[in-house]
């Protein structure tokens, strides 16, 4: 019968039978009871070594920074795509919500006693000079005018909706569009309420709207229709 003593598995030092821990090295010869015990236990006999009781605080705080990580960009994604496009065909046409606004142009006053002449000869204006739109550039929609466009987009009103719309336009003139810009849906009486649309283009006919249409659809813009626009 052999009579050596069992010797530990790190510094290979002689133990006692019952010894819980390795005089030299500290190593836990005897696993703990739980479930910390039964983990050990079953560490050691896979790998032949067992690192100590302290592992396993580590572990679970790695597991944990792990899952918040992964938490965190999965919600940083849903909240990036979470702005939600709708493409509206308008509804039923409504009274508008806001009337024109008309300017007030002030009459200049003579005061009393003023000699007055012959009205001067009215020299004519310089000619208007025009430039070019730039790419990013955006278009007002002429006041008190109807006609036809292509609607890109339709982005809800409140919250971002307004510096989103913006950003779109100015994203669709870059990519070449024709007088992009902005409408607030609630103003104009063919449109469907609550939204800010992105629209490309100023047309009289619904023909030349359509042509357009076709381009704006080659420009990856998929979802945009046609629209008339009238207060």
């Amino acid at each position: 019968m052999s009579t050596e003593e069992p010797r530990c598995p790190r510094c290979g030092a002689p133990h006692g039978p019952d010894q819980e821990y390795c005089l030299e090295c500290g190593y836990r010869l005897q696993p703990a009871s739980g479930v910390f015990g039964r983990l050990a236990a079953a560490w050691q006999q896979r790998l032949g070594w067992y690192p100590g009781d302290w592992i396993w605080p580590v572990l679970l705080s790695l597991v944990l920074a792990t899952a918040g990580a992964v938490a965190a960009i999965v919600l940083s994604d849903a909240g990036a795509e979470n702005s939600t496009i709708v493409a509206t065909h308008g509804g039923a046409p409504h009274s508008p919500t806001t009337a024109p606004e008309t300017a007030t142009v002030a009459l200049p006053t003579v005061p009393a006693g003023t000699p007055t002449g012959p009205p001067s000869t009215p020299t004519a204006p310089p000619p208007a000079t025009t430039t070019a739109p730039r790419p990013g550039d955006l278009t007002a929609w002429p006041a008190g005018q109807s006609g036809y466009t292509v609607v890109l987009e339709s982005i809800p009103a409140g919250g971002g909706g307004r510096l989103l719309a913006l950003e779109r336009a100015r994203s669709a003139s870059r990519a070449g569009l024709p007088q992009v810009g902005v409408l607030d849906s609630s103003r104009y009486s063919s449109l469907h309420p609550g939204y800010y649309v992105v629209f490309s283009g100023i047309y009289s006919s619904r023909g030349s709207a359509n042509s357009a249409q076709s381009a704006a659809n080659s420009k990856g813009f998929g979802a945009a229709y046609v629209r008339q626009i009238t207060r």
